[in-house]
């Protein structure tokens, strides 16, 4: 095997393999002076990141390759054929055809051009000849009363499509050759069709809301297009980058001494820093608020009073408990097996009474005894209950708790908006925390204006992933009319579990750090991996653990992996013939890490790998804990992860019989976390740190009392 440096061109043939993280691709090469393929001398392999391409593969399509390459004898059973294999090459590059032979063989092959054979296209050719391209490139009558001396009007059609989906490839290539991924140029073609390079040149930083980094844009504005550094197209997107890292904090406003470090490092002189927040203020990116002196980012302002706007509009609507409603809490009330303290009464009373209202407390305080009985009355009143919650598993669970229909927040958006028809509705949001403010936008913009909201949750667990802490807020204004549970009401409580976690709320250290089914083991940094695989072995069929970083997952899964499915029989997989082994097996616990909507998969969901045949494209099955069964197909095995241990972000929402809670010191893990991570168990907890750390997260104020969010300031405003 020899590795050379050099280029080819060929005609693609085959398609072996695709996924999101390789493409493998195989063609015949060209005769760059006959514009023939040569026969069976050796064929071209590209296996590359989907990406790093300009344009998807098909058969059909003329290629170019540039780079390393590797030479192989490749035995096809009657005789040898060199193979060319390029892996990530240098430059990748999609041609149409220019002239000729091969653009005559391309249209009558490729399936883009309907109804179009080779006699057709050599018709085409000897009509337009040079002028192939400048013809075709816009789809106007002068050009179609041209063809039809050789085409029919269907035809005609066809070939103005098929060229359609080729005309933006020099677009393409040119972005390729200005090192933009592949995933950015399809991104930008899509909102900018042909017209791309032309906003690229106009400002390449709009690349930035495509997906590209600052610093890889200003290197091909400022040395490829030789932009200037005072430009206020690049000081502008600096200052939205910077607004953008501070919103990714969870703020929705932010203050000059938070961004001017930012900036610096981004532009290097102090000069243009302050040039930055005057172009951002000519755009109208952020709004300065005078009395406090705070920026505001302009989306996440314009959401906030949006969303407060409609909040305060249903929380005018009170004193709405009349007859039919006490008839209806009645009907209720008796059908449970056990009678409501008063505070549960006031809390089920309040949300009958208030089109908009708020059930908040710690676990096992009765939440969602107080939001059935709450359910069954408006259900009893004639009202369509839309109940929602953000991961899978607590759809899954409120359904479960409160026996109507239930679904995650992205399926509802997904549906018909809820409109005013001949139904009233109310819409059910639970675990409240977890809801971040660009999600609240979306819902209430989802909604009619007269839909009542109910919600319900712990403000003190861990705050959303995205900006703002909506829950938190609406509890901190008491505009919104919310009762606060704080009795501990499950028969759970003789674990000790529904204590424990209200005095590490109150950030007070419990005396005793095992007590009831809570655990606590001493453990050296160094030994938490070892100790919680230990512990996890003692009852695999009902643990988790919860780990604060992703690092600290993926090593307790690799461990868990080895100790207890170290023989399972290993996932496999077909890529051009030959077999590839994936790291998980049999029986091992998987989680999922992204949306597939219509395989009834969602960021979050867990489940085991209960089978691992090939059969065609399909490499086994996952059983979810709900139950259903998932076939392992190519796009479902790119977002699969052993579930062993997961973060803490992928358990909430959700509760398990046995936790492990990895605790060790870092970025993220504070009272919040250790308080939200002890709320997930149902029946017993492991501790597995140093009582120090313990301690000292415990006695700190949670982060996310540092969090901006104007959205209380705005509900309490007039």
């Amino acid at each position: 095997m020899n590795l050379v440096l050099n280029e080819d061109q060929f005609r693609v043939t085959s398609i072996q393999f695709t996924s999101k993280k390789l493409l493998v691709f195989s063609g015949v090469p060209l005769n760059k002076k006959s514009y023939r393929t040569y026969s069976g001398k050796y064929f071209v392999t590209i296996k590359i990141s989907p990406d790093a391409l300009p344009t998807q593969p098909a058969i059909g399509q003329y290629w170019s390759v540039t780079g390393g390459r590797k030479i192989q004898d490749m035995d096809t059973g009657d005789y040898l054929i060199k193979q060319h294999v390029y892996e990530s090459p240098e430059h990748v590059e999609c041609r149409l055809p220019e002239t000729g032979e091969q653009l005559i063989r391309f249209i009558a092959s490729e399936s883009a051009f309907k109804g179009i054979g080779e006699s057709k296209a050599r018709a085409l050719w000897e009509l337009l000849g040079k002028t192939f391209h400048e013809t075709l490139i816009n789809d106007s009558p002068e050009s179609r009363t041209l063809l039809k001396d050789v085409l029919s009007e269907y035809s005609i059609t066809s070939l103005f499509e098929g060229y359609a989906k080729y005309k933006n490839l020099a677009h393409c290539n040119w972005m390729s050759e200005h090192k933009i991924p592949g995933s950015v140029q399809q991104r930008l073609l899509k909102y900018h069709n042909e017209q791309s390079i032309t906003a690229i040149k106009a400002n390449p930083y709009v690349l930035i809301g495509f997906g590209m980094r600052f610093s890889e844009v200003d290197e091909l504005f400022q040395k490829q297009l030789k932009g200037s550094a005072h430009d206020d197209r690049r000081l502008s997107a600096a200052l939205e980058i910077t607004l953008r890292k501070e919103v990714s904090k969870g703020h929705t406003y932010t203050s000059q001494a938070n961004l001017r470090p930012l900036l610096l490092k981004l532009l290097q002189e102090k000069e243009l820093v302050a040039k930055a927040f005057q172009a951002g203020h000519d755009k109208a990116q952020y709004l300065l608020n005078q009395s406090t002196g705070t920026y505001h980012p302009t989306a996440q302002l314009l959401m906030e009073n949006v969303v407060v706007k409609r909040l305060k509009a249903l929380a005018s609507q009170n004193n709405l408990y009349d007859e039919h409603a006490n008839l209806a809490y009645g009907t209720a009330a008796n059908e449970l097996p056990y009678e409501l303290t008063q505070k549960q009464i006031e809390a089920v009373t309040t949300c009958l009474d208030n089109s908009i209202s708020c059930i908040s407390g710690g676990a096992g305080t009765g939440k969602t005894t107080v939001l059935r009985t709450a359910l069954r009355a408006y259900n009893t009143m004639g009202f369509q209950i839309h109940a929602v919650a953000l991961s899978g598993r607590a759809a899954m669970r409120l359904h479960e708790s409160i026996g109507f229909h239930t679904s995650t927040i992205a399926k509802l958006l997904r549906d018909e908006p809820i409109d005013a028809d001949q139904h009233k509705h109310l819409l059910v949001i639970d675990e409240a925390s977890m809801i971040d403010l660009p999600t609240m936008y979306r819902l209430v913009n989802h909604i009619h204006p007269s839909v009542r909201i109910i919600f319900t949750g712990d403000p003190d667990q861990l705050p959303p992933i995205g900006c703002g802490k909506v829950l938190a807020d609406i509890v901190i204004s008491k505009v919104i009319a919310n009762t606060m549970l704080d009795i501990v009401k499950r028969q759970e409580s003789a674990t000790g579990i529904p204590e424990y976690s209200k005095l590490i709320n109150q950030g007070i250290v419990p005396n005793r750090l095992s007590t009831g089914t809570i655990h606590f083991h001493e453990t050296n940094k160094l030994q938490i991996e070892q100790v919680c695989c230990e512990l996890y072995q003692q009852s695999p069929q009902n643990s988790r653990v919860m780990a604060p970083t992703k690092k600290l997952v993926f090593e307790i899964n690799k461990k868990l992996q080895e100790s207890i499915n170290k023989n399972g029989r290993m996932l496999q997989f077909n890529i051009n013939g030959e077999l590839f082994y994936q790291y998980l097996r049999l029986n091992d616990a998987i989680l999922f890490t992204q949306n597939i909507y219509d395989k009834g998969i969602q960021n979050g969901s867990l489940g085991v790998l209960t089978s691992v045949e090939l059969f065609g494209n399909t490499y086994g099955e996952v059983t979810l804990d709900t139950g259903n069964k998932i076939k392992v197909t190519q796009d479902v095995l790119d977002c699969m992860e052993l579930g062993y241990a997961i973060t803490l972000h992928k358990a909430q929402g959700s509760q398990f019989p046995r936790i492990i809670v990895a605790l060790l010191k870092g970025r993220i893990v504070d009272r919040a976390w250790l308080y939200t991570a002890i709320t997930r168990a149902e029946s017993e907890i492991h501790i597995v740190g140093t009582e120090e750390d313990f301690r000292t997260i415990t006695e700190a104020p949670s982060y996310s009392h540092r969090r901006n969010s104007y959205l209380a300031e705005l509900l309490k405003g007039s």
